[in-house]
């Protein structure tokens, strides 16, 4: 059976922020892989609330997985089946209107990034090698 540490890790109040940091999934996934060595009330909690509200469905399966391997009784989330964000077409529709008419994807998707960071983050995050195709997708319908 692993052997968990049982105190909270000295850098706690930092890897706590970046597990919540909104503008990057990448950061998140990090923090919740560093916690996941420490089995603590502390880290338990937050690790569960990246498994039921995290945007990206792989840091909420690292959540689930430090979890389990806890022995926590949690149940496996589920990739979402709609928008990851509400209002994502509102957001893109925003960013679209505010560039000209002759814009490009790649102009799109640098305004986006530029208006909304957690936005493109989190599907970016959540599409992986599939989010230009995707973005591409969005944009030529709005």
């Amino acid at each position: 059976m692993k052997q968990f540490i049982t105190a909270l890790p000295e850098q706690y109040e930092t890897l706590k922020k970046q597990a919540n940091y909104t503008s990057s999934w990448r950061d998140r996934l990090d923090a919740v892989e560093t916690l996941s060595a420490y089995k603590q009330d502390k880290i338990i909690d937050l690790l569960k609330n990246r498994m039921q509200h995290d945007t990206v469905y792989k840091v909420q399966m690292a959540a689930y997985e430090a979890l389990v391997a806890f022995g926590e009784d949690v149940e496996k989330p589920s990739p979402a089946r709609f928008d990851i964000i509400k209002g994502t077409d509102k957001i893109f529709l925003r960013v679209k209107k505010s560039l000209p008419n002759d814009h490009t994807l790649e102009d799109f998707a640098d305004k986006l990034k530029r208006m909304r960071l957690d936005v493109y983050d989190a599907y970016e995050g959540d599409k992986g090698a599939q989010f230009m195709n995707w973005l591409e997708e969005r944009w030529s319908k709005l």
